[in-house]
């Protein structure tokens, strides 16, 4: 069989997540896809770019669904302006990354310090989406600077926080300030609304605050040392006293209500959100299950494929669809970890590393593309190899 004839008929979809401060999950499925068809050119190549609920949601969603990009002027986490986009798509529903307003790439590495951050530009998002109309807003969590709980967002929806002595506190609030909170009004609030549903699409199971809470968990990722996370801890626990004592709810215990610095909580507490797994939420917005019924291989790929892929990542969620629908799976990852080995049984049928030497983080980030189209290309000539031997 010729090269130029290999794998005609074949129908492969190549449905990735994106690759953290790299590539988009579109310009990853568009380097998978360079590089198999240097060697499958006949092949019918799809091209499906993925998100579970953090980075690339908005984009992937809208695509997928024909909806459309809406921009505004918002306040980023260190309570200066930046732009974010959300999806409004055609069945009313609108999209937020809260990444988009209050992640951890619009705050330099230097002034990383999530007890400076703020949601309050996520709470806006969800303001102009309420004012276009929408009647469902799903938020996706992940890839945040915070560890406010919510609460800057909760302002942006008209909540007013007061210290111990009646004080308003001032806008926007950050993690440093909830030690500082007394009381909590809710009367001027936008959420809930008759007629509007909040789904949070998260895919970490940890309480706000303990030792397994937001701040000992995710702090040391957003900048915070060991004193600084005992501090967050602490204000965290204190707020949720405080709102739970309002709203005769215990949240802050629930699987989720420390994703996203705490803004699993703030959702649930503030805008009456349900929490949701991201990745089957995702699936199902982008027609993954239809797209893989007429796929005779599935490409999946993210950043780094680990035992960590298992916790309600976009490429697992799309094996189990496909172990379902009977299509094979590959995964791609940047680099694959020891424990990688692990999504054999999870419906993996195969595993290729993107990187084949070594390399520092900067030169991995910097070639991610190339190397990802010659995983493509080993990819194409693997599949070549078994077309000639005829295997199923």
């Amino acid at each position: 069989m010729s090269v130029r004839h290999a794998g005609a008929g074949l129908r492969i979809l190549i449905a990735p997540d994106s690759f953290k401060e790299s590539l988009d999950a579109a310009a990853a499925a568009d380097a998978l896809a360079k590089g198999l068809r240097r060697v499958l050119r006949a092949a019918r190549i799809e091209k499906l770019p993925m998100a579970d609920g953090g980075e690339g949601t908005v984009a992937a969603v809208v695509r997928a669904t024909g909806g459309r990009l809406v921009r505004r002027s918002v306040t980023g986490p260190l309570g200066e302006p930046v732009r974010a986009a959300f999806g409004l798509l055609p069945d009313g529903s609108a999209v937020i990354e809260m990444a988009a307003a209050s992640g951890l790439p619009l705050v330099p590495p230097a002034r990383r310090d999530p007890r400076e951050t703020t949601t309050y530009g996520t709470g806006e998002l969800m303001i102009h989406a309420l004012r276009l109309g929408a009647s469902r807003l799903i938020v996706g969590l992940g890839g945040s600077a915070t560890n406010d709980a919510g609460a800057g967002m909760a302002q942006a929806l008209g909540a007013v926080f007061r210290d111990r002595r009646g004080r308003v506190l001032a806008r926007p609030l950050a993690g440093r300030h909830l030690g500082a909170v007394g009381t909590v009004s809710l009367d001027c609030m936008a959420l809930p609304r008759a007629g509007v549903e909040v789904l949070a699409a998260c895919d970490v199971r940890n309480p706000l605050y303990g030792p397994h809470g937001a701040a000992a968990i995710f702090g040391p990722q957003k900048g915070a040392g060991p004193a600084q996370v005992t501090d967050l801890d602490r204000k965290l626990r204190h707020f949720a006293g405080v709102v739970e004592g309002l709203t005769r709810r215990r949240l802050s215990a629930r699987s989720g209500a420390g994703a996203a610095g705490g803004l699993g909580f703030g959702l649930m507490a503030f805008a009456g959100a349900r929490l949701v797994p991201g990745a089957p939420l995702l699936m199902q917005l982008l027609g993954a299950e239809a797209r893989l019924r007429n796929a005779d291989l599935l490409i999946t790929a993210e950043g780094r494929l680990d035992g960590q892929t298992l916790l309600g990542k976009a490429p697992h969620a799309l094996a189990r669809l496909a172990r379902r629908a009977g299509v094979p799976v590959i995964g791609v990852g940047g680099a694959l970890a020891e424990d990688a080995s692990k999504l054999y049984r999870h419906g993996f049928d195969a595993l290729e590393a993107s990187i084949t030497r070594p390399v520092d983080l900067p030169r991995a980030l910097l070639d991610a593309r190339v190397n990802l189209e010659h995983a493509g290309e080993r990819i194409g000539h693997w599949l070549q190899l078994a077309l000639r031997l005829n295997l199923d």
